[in-house]
């Protein structure tokens, strides 16, 4: 199945002839359909007799591909009414890492820093555990409270291991792993990842503009370099209604 890189090459075909299971091409197919303009705007889909018909599957393997995005919160389905995207939803993936600014400029979304501030801080014990120092070390704390145009959809707190130098008094406009790259020679190259869902405390809800106790999608990373050295804890509180991380894995 050829899939264009451009939603404006967009052909919804199915390749009979393709190995791929018919349900898993429906599904790709489907994940680049709701990319398109007029479905983020808020259009619905098409039938699911009409989009069966067009691809040439029955609606049985239509509704599997269907659910697996329901399921994901991609899509919102509305009994007698239709099929559309759930609005405001930010998806990125863990197959293949990046700093979030570029994670999100892939996505045609410029990030804003709404509040951006730096502190040295304890290390704590959690912290200290993974970067092997004592819990009395000072580190640099970077926090960001970032999102789009419509408001701040993300809460950020990276702890750095005092080996990089870090002062404090870097750009941190930037792509954070641009300046450990080319300011101090470190490569973010291994990142273990924690995802989970929490409540969200009073003073998050404040950053975040929700009510305390709202859904969070809470995401712990651990950045190593090449040798398996740590260099960043960082800890993501992001608004359960905006965004949803999806894992793809290759067998």
């Amino acid at each position: 199945m050829s899939v264009p890189k451009e939603s404006s090459e967009f052909e919804l075909k199915i390749d009979h002839d393709n190995p791929v299971p018919l349900h898993v091409q429906a599904e790709q197919l489907l994940r680049r359909m709701i990319e398109l303009p007029e479905y983020q705007k808020g259009n619905y889909l098409p039938k699911e007799t009409d989009l069966a018909r067009k691809l040439g599957i029955n609606r049985n393997t239509l509704r599997s591909a269907l659910s697996k995005l329901v399921y994901e919160g991609l899509l919102i389905r509305k009994k007698g009414v239709g099929t559309k995207v759930a609005e405001n939803i930010v998806t990125t993936r863990l197959s293949n890492w990046h700093s979030f600014t570029h994670e999100m400029n892939q996505k045609g979304i410029t990030l804003i820093d709404y509040n951006l501030e730096c502190q040295w801080v304890k290390s704590g014990s959690e912290i200290s555990e993974f970067f092997e120092i004592s819990e009395e070390t000072e580190i640099l704390m970077l926090a960001r409270l970032r999102g789009d145009e419509d408001g701040a959809f993300v809460y950020f707190e990276s702890y750095f291991h005092p080996r990089i130098g870090l002062t404090g008094e870097e750009d941190f406009t930037k792509p954070l792993y641009d300046i450990l790259e080319n300011e101090y020679s470190i490569v973010p190259s291994i990142s273990k990842e924690y995802i989970n869902a929490s409540s969200s405390s009073a003073i998050t809800a404040s950053r975040l503009n929700i009510n305390t106790g709202d859904p969070l999608l809470t995401r712990k990373r651990l950045v190593s370099d090449p040798g398996n050295r740590p260099i960043e804890y960082n800890i993501g509180y992001y608004r359960a209604d905006k965004f949803t991380y999806s894992i793809e894995i290759q067998r």
